[in-house]
């Protein structure tokens, strides 16, 4: 679970300005932490459905906000991916 001081230190590292909370940057990093979380989750326990279910609607809603942002600024999504270690969505 993501607690309030790990969400904290995650939007800290990708925030553009300091009242940064909403950008989609700090989207896709608080997504990917749940989703990571959420993964490690279900390979414990592989029966659980519901989560399953929860963690494929993350998944289509961090590609949603890249797809987003790589529209709008291909020089902040670049380095967002480097950031993050993640696959390009193209």
């Amino acid at each position: 679970m993501l607690t309030k001081n790990k969400k904290q230190r995650i939007i800290k590292e990708v925030k553009i300005h300091d009242t940064d909370t909403g950008s989609p940057e700090v989207q896709i990093a608080v997504l990917s932490r749940r989703i990571d979380d959420l993964a490690a989750h279900l390979k414990k326990n592989k029966k659980d459905k519901h989560s399953r279910r929860g963690l494929l609607g993350l998944v289509a809603d961090r590609k949603s906000h890249m797809k987003y942002l790589e529209k709008k600024d291909t020089k902040r999504y670049n380095s967002l991916v480097k950031k993050l270690g993640l696959k390009k969505t193209s």
